[in-house]
């Protein structure tokens, strides 16, 4: 398993497991105790976790375009 794979697996579990916990979270202030601080605290986890899952796409994306570039450039020299 390349690093590509191993980098996009960990991204793809830590943002799946704070998806859950946020809306957990978000439920448990908005649905069950009416706070309005685990509601936000919910949604800023979800929003975390898109964030985190989406700079991990980016990089695993850039690294394949580079390393693409890189063997077309040693083919070509």
């Amino acid at each position: 398993m390349g690093a590509k794979a191993k980098l996009f697996n960990a991204v793809k579990y830590i943002g799946s497991f704070l998806l859950v916990v946020g809306s957990i979270v978000f439920s448990f202030g908005f649905f069950g105790s009416g706070s309005g601080v685990l509601t936000a605290i919910g949604i800023g986890t979800v929003m975390g976790a898109v964030f985190i899952f989406l700079m991990g796409v980016f990089f695993v994306i850039t690294e394949e375009l580079l390393g693409k570039i890189d063997h077309r450039e040693k083919i070509t020299n």
